[in-house]
């Protein structure tokens, strides 16, 4: 434990806490009326931002109108893939935040912040057949969660030169959160404001943020104290911090949350709400106990199969082989005390891109047909991730059986009605040519996947008016998709010696590595490139 920590632990009774949240208040106050850098609040809902929020909430109502010039925004990021109930909670809580600020008269202004397209959850998923988040390649928080709040905050900046951020970020939560939060400290708030309420807050430096000052008026505080001051304080925009510890409560696995009287007590604390198909946790523990404690939310159940299903570490055989852009890539695996270099496992295969739409789609006709009311209209997946998945595998994986279309139907007996206007338009390859294409390869993926590629890179020139740039786009097919499973990784292995050699300065190898990939691949490469064909052709009819 932290000395930090230690402190915490510290036994502060209801009038001290009190007394602690008097002089908070007058710290934010005086922090406000500072300068005319904005604020921007960091809201998701959960108990700690809500603590945040309502202090200062609380501060600027008490401060006289006239000194109430300054903006406040409030961010929360929708990721798509919340826990339905907890973002229905924070969206109706923006709702009512945005009608208190106005009627409050204060300065107080929420935004509801979702992901760009192309970041999406499934966009990714399932159109390009990223894995499941998971350790070393943790893609999905960077996409989903900081590009949609940095871009806001950057958009802040560049109107008003700064920004102050305020988060619920406490020391309480874990040691490296406390390393972290020391790290990066900057001023003193008391030395700031001339102050001498020993609160012990900082402003602390953002380490993606040059131009934005952090400030976690809670950061002392326990969990105890923040339920606490949640169950004494009455809701600052109107809405209920009880049904809030209902939700927490309903979240623990015994489906008890008591107020923490020392640290020897459970918590709610320990409820991690997030999104529905985290793969990064063990258990989605919060959503098990939501549906284990309420039969009213049994309709959470098909979220949390197809997030159990996702949450698969050795899954090599649903993967290709190949990196996304078709290279195979080469690293050293340790098992059981053995060394072997073996093929970084690549995006999900067709079919298993296939399996997880028609799995996310039944998921949602189930909890259409079975959740309360208010849910009667979730979208799992958005008809706009749908259309870009859609796009993706026809512009960008040429695979022109367009089975996206077909997969829907089938799930919902609704016709797909694509968001992109032309999409169905001269259509010259489909379904019938890609069976077709399959009954002549027979079993060889490899041939039928280049086959694809080079007539749908035909098709998408055929309609341009210059076409510039198809040799190379042709000779793309040939390099990820000509060669067999084996003679890729094959290769890939050659290179790999080819470098090894070169590092160790191994002049003889080097020569004798380069002779052995020339020999092999010399009459292969020339066959194989589409431009050499081509024209090799015209010359030799010239001759004749």
């Amino acid at each position: 434990m932290t000395q930090a920590q230690t402190t915490l632990s510290a036994s502060r009774n209801v009038s001290e806490l009190v007394t602690h949240i008097e002089k908070l208040t007058q710290e934010i106050q005086e922090l406000y009326c500072l300068d005319d850098v904005p604020w921007v609040v960091g809201y998701s809902g959960g108990k700690d931002s809500t603590a945040v929020l309502q202090l200062i909430w609380k501060a600027l109502k008490s401060l006289p109108e006239e000194k109430r010039t300054k903006k406040i925004y409030v961010i929360t990021t929708d990721t798509l893939v919340e826990n339905p109930i907890v973002s229905s909670w924070v969206n109706n809580s923006l709702e009512q935040m945005r009608l208190s600020a106005e009627k409050q008269n204060l300065p107080i202004e929420p935004h509801l912040l979702i992901p760009e397209l192309k970041y999406m959850f499934w966009t990714n998923l399932i159109g390009k057949g990223y894995p499941s988040p998971r350790r070393g390649f943790r893609w999905c928080t960077e996409r989903l969660k900081i590009r949609p709040t940095n871009s806001f905050i950057r958009n802040v900046i560049r109107v008003s030169g700064k920004v102050l951020l305020i988060l619920g970020t406490r020391k309480a939560e874990s040691k490296t959160r406390a390393a972290t939060m020391a790290r990066y400290e900057a001023t003193k708030v008391d030395d700031l404001l001339n102050s001498d309420s020993n609160l012990s807050n900082y402003l602390r430096y953002s380490d993606t943020l040059p131009e934005a000052l952090i400030y976690s008026p809670i950061q002392e505080w326990r969990d105890d104290e923040v339920w606490l001051y949640l169950m004494q304080y009455e809701n600052a925009w109107g809405y209920s911090n009880q049904d809030l510890f209902t939700m927490y409560r309903g979240a623990t696995e015994d489906n008890e949350c008591p107020l923490v009287v020392d640290t020897s007590t459970p918590s709610c604390g320990d409820s991690r709400f997030g999104c529905w198909v985290c793969t990064m946790v063990d258990k989605d523990k919060s959503m098990e106990a939501m549906i284990q404690n309420d039969e009213e939310k049994e309709w959470l159940q098909p979220l949390l199969d197809i997030r159990n299903e996702l949450d698969v570490q050795k899954d090599d055989d649903r993967r290709d082989f190949r990196r996304l852009w078709g290279n195979v890539q080469l690293f050293e695996r340790k098992s059981k005390g053995k060394k072997s270099i073996v093929p970084v496992p690549g995006p999900y295969l067709k079919e298993w891109r296939e399996y997880w739409l028609r799995k996310v789609l039944e998921a949602q006709v189930q909890v259409r047909q079975n959740a309360p009311e208010e849910f009667k209209d979730i979208s799992l997946i958005t008809p706009e991730e749908l259309s870009e998945i859609r796009r993706i595998w026809l512009e960008e994986k040429h695979e022109f059986d367009d089975s996206l279309p077909k997969i829907y139907e089938e799930v919902t007996g609704e016709v797909f009605c694509d968001m992109r206007k032309g999409v169905n338009e001269n259509k010259i390859l489909g379904e019938d040519e890609w069976d077709i294409l399959q009954e002549i390869c027979d079993d060889d993926v490899m041939h039928l996947e280049l086959m694809t590629k080079l007539l749908d890179t035909e098709r998408q020139f055929y309609t341009k008016s210059r076409r510039v740039g198809i040799y190379e786009s042709l000779t793309k097919c040939f390099d990820s998709s000509s060669r067999s499973k084996d003679e890729a990784i094959e290769k890939a292995h050659q290179k790999r010696d080819l470098m090894t050699a070169a590092m160790e300065g191994d002049v003889k190898q080097v020569k004798e590595k380069i002779a052995k990939l020339n020999k092999k691949e010399s009459k292969q490469t020339q066959q194989l490139t589409w431009g050499n064909i081509k024209f090799t052709n015209k010359e030799n009819d010239t001759k004749d």
